[in-house]
């Protein structure tokens, strides 16, 4: 790819004012800059750059960028994940995102972009999409979650000054919408919509205030991805257990952490896979969550939150059919959710 293709950032000038002294260039400089691998994504686009160094050495970087025809993108793409980088990964512990050199967005335009690491050579996504890993990647991803949301278990920043509650007026607010996008999804549905799974969905809406008393409650609260399939997590090529890193962090949030887990397990898999990992996985991250030294948080709560969770993910595939999102997506996913709420009995909890 051309250069003059690139987003601003990626010229050698631009690059040494924000990477001088780092460790990737420490005193050296940019001589130029090289594409080895691009590829868009729903809100951005992906550059693997070689930089070819003034004092002869090569080194590569991640560049996320958005994408140049949608800069804002339908969910304001980049503003989130910049915060993320910028405000709360310089105070987590090391070795849990991928590491970052800059981070922008610019309020005028939307226009925005990442520096990340480049852990390529070192780390992998355990498979390619739809494919589940198995039950040990499973275990190392969900022990890297609970090591990320331990550090800001219960923090007293949050919703201070990292992330915001949501007052009861925008929970309310926020319910209707999405009760008013299901039920145009339901109408153009059709009878491919049995009315009992209708009206399983319209009784979560009814019950949502109710519900959300659970939020409402702020304890045993933490930083939560938001978008946490197993996808964007990056494991070690070698095996090694605690070198995980978590990336996509453009809907993260302060909320409870199952929600993490329900998203990574209830809409992506079926039946027979989820009932024999879903269990062991939920033991392994409270496990690691006491380990990490959070208190006062045992394995039922853990288990009430995480059905909670699924239950709310109900409302997730009327949400991505009126974002333009594949039917490939959320038909599949609804399926699936609908059976993980009947599995673990997430009916309950509405009455």
């Amino acid at each position: 790819m051309a250069s003059s293709n690139l987003p601003p950032i990626a010229t050698p000038e631009r690059l040494d004012a924000v990477l001088f002294g780092s460790e990737l260039l420490g005193a050296s400089r940019v001589a130029t800059v090289s594409v080895e691998a691009s590829y868009p994504t729903v809100l951005s686009h992906i550059f693997r750059l070689r930089l070819a160094l003034a004092d002869g050495r090569q080194a590569t970087l991640i560049l996320k960028a958005g994408l140049p025809d949608r800069p804002g993108g339908p969910w304001v793409g980049g503003r989130q994940e910049v915060a993320f980088y910028r405000e709360l990964a310089p105070l987590m512990p090391a070795g849990l995102v991928p590491h970052c050199f800059d981070a922008a967005w610019e309020p005028a335009d939307g226009a925005w972009h990442l520096l990340l690491e480049d852990l390529t050579d070192s780390h992998v996504v355990a498979t390619r999409w739809p494919l589940p890993p198995d039950f040990a990647q499973c275990e190392a991803i969900v022990r890297t979650r609970a090591r990320c949301q331990a550090a800001w278990w219960d923090d007293p920043r949050l919703g201070v000054t990292i992330g915001r509650w949501q007052d009861a007026k925008t929970r309310a607010e926020a319910a209707e919408a999405a009760a008013a996008q299901f039920a145009r999804f339901a109408d153009e549905m059709g009878d491919r919509l049995s009315a009992d799974r209708r009206r399983l969905c319209e009784r979560l809406f009814e019950a949502a205030p109710r519900l959300d008393t659970r939020y409402a409650e702020h304890r045993h609260m933490t930083v939560i991805q938001g978008d946490a399939h197993v996808w964007n997590c990056f494991l070690p090529r070698d095996g090694a257990r605690d070198s995980a890193r978590l990336f996509d962090w453009d809907a993260w949030q302060v909320n409870t952490g199952a929600d993490d887990l329900a998203c990574m397990m209830a809409p992506q898999w079926y039946p027979d896979l989820r009932q024999r990992f879903e269990s062991r996985l939920l033991d392994a991250f409270h496990d690691e969550l006491v380990a990490r030294g959070v208190q006062g948080y045992d394995r039922r709560a853990l288990q009430d939150d995480y059905r909670l969770s699924v239950l709310w993910l109900l409302a997730t595939p009327a949400w991505q059919h009126a974002h333009g999102i594949p039917p490939v997506i959320w038909w599949n996913n609804f399926e699936r959710i609908c059976l993980a709420v009947d599995d673990l009995g997430c009916r309950e909890w509405l009455g």
